[in-house]
């Protein structure tokens, strides 16, 4: 393998340095959500007019190979995905899907289960809408009520939400980590979900016996509303897409059925169905327009060897195929404490990853799987992360309140560390 130039990954450093002392700036200064202050495509800018300044080669030519990595096939196909995913979200959103879903949830259970109770509600929702904010904004302040009024601890409550909303941000089909993942590594979202799912699995199971051992109860209201209709489309996107039907026919689809829900029922009107599309394609502008820009930053720190230069610094190091899913955790790993996103951590690595996969016999399905889980690890841990902060809004709580009890996404980091070390689960042999 070529040596590389170090130099060349200057432009990348400069981006996550300045995206991540901005989120330390703010954080100093006590901002809300300081990690979010500085857009992140504005930092990703720097980075690319650095790249244009110390790169190889004329204006022209910098230009022509920036456009090609914008213009990528999987950067392109991830974006309409991702524009896809977020108009089902909001359509399925709006004509309160959330909310029955939500309410089906607490309805069901008992007294004596509240926090695993909370913990799978948070999962199922998750998983449904793709979105591990949207699930904590929905769910949180409703386990903050119970919590109060079951003289529960409130950080033990909020815990239990954030670790379902990662366990859905990991497995879902139509999360942003999911796409990013699957597209970066050429494999199906039905395969990469079978194998996540059995690492995630086992961490999900001990963290409900963990709960239902602590001996917590309460009471859950008794006037919760709901509507089982309203929760199809969820249901049916999680069929369609384990079906291993077209991820943009699910996604359609979803968007047709919750509109047709929405339309009966008089919650959404043909203007506010499209409006609505619309502003669930406008939630995704930011990771949409740094997934193009990545792209081409990728595609200018290749030319110039940046990527032949770390490529060569990790895998001088791998002597096995072990070896290398550690790499691959390691690196999007470091990804994502530095950029406070996962899906941000993913969009970066994921290139990296994929040759780090191709070079030493890993399976796609799993570089695909070790890339999300350790991504979702440390971004449901950090307590300058967006989930995190938004969890301590909601509760009135100091992000370090919460981390004690996010049993969730330590045994996940566990379940994923013991999966590299003793190459589980095989990757089924394709026909």
């Amino acid at each position: 393998m070529k040596k590389g130039n170090p130099v060349a990954l200057l432009p990348l450093v400069v981006f996550l340095a300045l995206f991540l002392g901005a989120g330390i700036y703010f954080n100093i200064h006590g901002v809300d959500m300081a990690f979010y202050q500085l857009p992140a495509p504005v930092a990703a800018m720097v980075g690319i007019i650095l790249a244009f300044i110390i790169g190889k080669g004329s204006m022209d030519e910098k230009m022509d190979t920036f456009v090609k990595g914008v213009g990528d096939s999987n950067i392109i196909i991830m974006c309409m995905v991702y524009l896809l995913a977020g108009a089902f979200s909001a359509v399925a959103s709006a004509m309160g899907g959330v909310d029955s879903t939500v309410n089906f949830g607490l309805s069901v259970i008992p007294s004596s289960l509240i926090l695993p109770g909370l913990f799978i509600i948070a999962s199922f929702v998750s998983t449904a809408m793709g979105t591990s904010m949207g699930t904590i904004g929905a769910v949180a302040p409703i386990a903050v009520e119970m919590a109060i009024k079951a003289q529960l601890p409130v950080a033990v409550a909020v815990g239990a939400v954030v670790g379902g909303a990662m366990f859905g941000d990991n497995l879902s089909m139509i999360s942003d980590t999911t796409i990013a993942a699957t597209r970066t590594q050429g494999c199906e979202m039905k395969d990469k979900f079978i194998m996540n799912f059995k690492i995630a699995l086992p961490a999900a199971i001990l963290t409900i016996i963990i709960m239902i051992f602590t001996g917590m109860s309460g009471q859950i209201p008794a006037d919760l509303e709901y509507n089982v209709i309203k929760i199809i489309p969820y249901i049916a996107v999680l069929v369609l897409a384990l079906a291993g039907i077209n991820v943009f026919l699910v996604l359609i689809i979803g968007i047709v059925l919750g509109g047709i829900i929405g339309l009966i029922d008089g919650s959404l009107t043909f203007i506010s169905f499209a409006q609505t599309i619309y502003e669930g394609f406008t939630s995704m502008q930011e990771i949409f327009i740094l997934s193009l820009l990545v792209g081409g930053l990728a595609a200018l720190i290749a030319k110039d060897g940046g990527v032949d230069y770390l490529l060569h610094a990790i895998t001088s190091r791998i002597k096995s195929t072990r070896g290398a899913e550690a790499g691959i955790g390691a690196l999007v790993s470091v990804a994502d404490i530095c950029t406070a996103n996962n899906t941000v951590a993913i969009v970066i690595t994921g290139p990296m990853a994929k040759q780090i996969a191709d070079e030493n016999g890993v399976d796609p399905r799993r570089s695909a799987s070790i890339l999300d889980i350790f991504s979702c690890v440390w971004q449901g841990i950090i307590p300058y992360g967006a989930q995190l902060l938004l969890a301590g809004q909601l509760a009135q709580l100091s992000p370090l309140e919460i981390m004690p009890t996010l049993y969730y996404p330590y045994l996940l980091a566990l379940a994923g560390i013991l999966a590299i070390l003793f190459g589980f689960p095989k990757a089924p042999v394709k026909k």
